[in-house]
């Protein structure tokens, strides 16, 4: 039995909290989740003046993101897409 909560609701609310501190705008940001049978697609809205900060300089920050999702579905076999939007999407 594993200590680690397999639940998309968790893993989204997780995603939320890091998308909040990296951002000024903690209001704006949503995120959306989609679920694909063994994908869970996650969408991150942020306020347009924002989207540099979660995407990061050539896509540093996007791509920790992805790969901490990366993480968070091999412990639960389910893979987890991340998709950035921008406020008017």
């Amino acid at each position: 039995m594993s200590d680690v909560p397999d639940s998309s609701v968790s893993v989204r609310e997780q995603l939320h909290e890091v998308v909040c501190a990296l951002v000024d705008d903690q209001d704006a940001v949503e995120i959306l989740e989609e679920d694909l049978g063994n994908t869970r697609l996650l969408q991150v809205r942020v306020a347009d003046d924002e989207l540099g900060k979660v995407i990061g300089r050539q896509g540093r920050t996007v791509r920790a993101l992805r790969a901490l999702l990366e993480v968070r579905g091999s412990e639960s076999d389910v893979y987890y897409d991340l998709e950035v939007l921008e406020e008017d999407d």
